[in-house]
């Protein structure tokens, strides 16, 4: 638990430095894999709510954590978290089955403040659309979600969240860090 604490302090003394919490908190799930559960009850999430989720956390480095999100036999999502200067940038990639990149992809932002810091422990990092996502977005009639935020959110040990939010819109999905399940398929196209 005092280690926990010790990364949760630094998460807030800068971004560099929550980034580098973040990362310290997902290294030991490397190769791991995980349920997950729709925590939201909007009406357009109503084709998630009955399928499987799970997320996978498949590679690491010094820099750049890949995390596929699996829908039932959908393998199209996977996170990109890379280390910058300033903090930490999401990225979601999405592919469709035969591999190919969607119209929609490659869209996030970086995370520039501290971390916010739960008093159990739980880090949160928050990615506010970037000028890249928000081009894609008005370029693919998707509007509305210029003003996607995106969260990520860990207790080590115990619990990862991923959660967007945006007026009139939110989602979150709850990992569970403590009971591991079998490591599925590669993403389409490869991670």
């Amino acid at each position: 638990m005092r280690h926990f604490l010790a990364l949760a302090l630094l998460a807030l003394a800068s971004p560099a430095a929550a980034a580098g919490s973040f990362f310290e908190a997902l290294k030991p799930l490397c190769g791991k894999a995980f349920a997950g559960a729709m925590e939201s009850r909007e009406a357009a999430d109503a084709d998630l709510a009955g399928q499987p989720l799970s997320m996978h956390v498949a590679s690491c480095t010094d820099t750049e954590i890949r995390i596929p999100f699996l829908v039932g036999d959908n393998r199209s999502r996977t996170w990109f978290l890379t280390a910058t200067p300033r903090g930490m940038q999401l990225k979601h990639r999405h592919r469709h089955e035969d591999g190919s990149l969607d119209a929609v992809t490659n869209y996030g932002g970086e995370h520039v403040g501290p971390a916010i810091a739960g008093p159990d422990g739980t880090l949160t990092l928050r990615f506010p659309a970037d000028a890249e996502s928000k081009a894609m977005f008005q370029k693919e009639g998707l509007p509305q979600s210029v003003t996607n935020v995106w969260e990520m959110a860990i207790l080590p040990g115990s619990r990862f969240t991923y959660r967007l939010t945006r007026p009139n819109r939110d989602f979150r999905v709850g990992f569970d860090l403590s009971k591991e399940v079998p490591v599925p398929a590669e993403p389409w196209g490869g991670l």
